[in-house]
């Protein structure tokens, strides 16, 4: 179960890097979507992780409210 578990979240953490439109900004490039990924890890390791989370939040939850309204 524990496995289907977390094939379940991975996929779910693809729909969104698919659903930002990262794969094709990146032009699918795994070693481009790696190197983000590592400068966001990095930033979220700074001083101004709080504030860069709740931004990054705020951003989304807005993303996602809009998704719902234009599907409704």
């Amino acid at each position: 179960m524990k496995r289907r578990e977390r094939t379940r979240h991975l996929i779910e953490l693809g729909g969104l890097v698919v659903k930002a439109g990262l794969v094709d900004l990146t032009d699918d490039d795994r070693a481009t979507l790696y190197g983000a990924f590592l400068s966001i890890a990095v930033k979220l390791q700074g001083e101004e992780r709080d504030n860069v989370l709740v931004l990054w939040k705020r951003r989304g939850k807005r993303a996602f409210d809009a998704i719902e309204t234009s599907v409704s």
